[in-house]
């Protein structure tokens, strides 16, 4: 009987209680957050009264909040830098979204998003560029073709060079 697949805590409650949700709206949120889920993208968050100095590296998405000083390379992974975020970097990852300021060069592989609260002092590199109306940048643009950055290109940030071991 199709009936008996309700989830048993919603069958053993009597009367909902004034101002509870339905009960299939807790069903969804954990199918949104379980780990486990295809859709879920692990970010790693640097929160707004973080000061970091030196060299950050990951293999997953970032979200930088705070102040920066020193390279950032992300591993072929998102940076986004938020509306508080001030970093002073040379940024290397797959895609940047700035909504906060950068001051340093950027080198995408694949797109560079500039917000209309973003403000970019320094070159950009990247196959693909959107700016929205509103926001600053001061530096020069190069529309790169390539597919990867080569081990140049990590060395240039900060990054060691890749090698066939990780």
């Amino acid at each position: 009987m199709l009936t008996s697949k309700q989830p048993q805590p919603d069958l053993a409650s009597p009367s909902p209680t004034p101002g509870s949700g339905s009960p299939i709206t807790p069903a969804s949120a954990t199918a949104t957050t379980r780990p486990g889920n295809a859709v879920e993208r692990r970010t790693a968050w640097l929160g707004s009264s973080i000061q970091v100095e030196g060299k950050i590296s990951s293999n997953e998405d970032l979200q930088i909040d705070g102040t920066v000083e020193g390279p950032i390379s992300l591993q072929g992974k998102k940076l986004t830098v938020g509306r508080t975020a001030q970093l002073k970097s040379e940024i290397l990852a797959r895609e940047v979204i700035v909504y906060g300021k950068v001051h340093g060069n950027l080198r995408a592989l694949d797109r560079v998003v500039l917000m209309k609260d973003g403000s970019v002092i320094g070159d950009i590199t990247t196959s693909r560029i959107m700016i929205e109306d509103g926001a600053h940048f001061k530096g020069k643009i190069e529309i790169d073709r390539s597919k990867r950055a080569s081990d140049t290109d990590l060395e240039s940030v900060g990054a060691p060079a890749a090698t066939g071991a990780r």
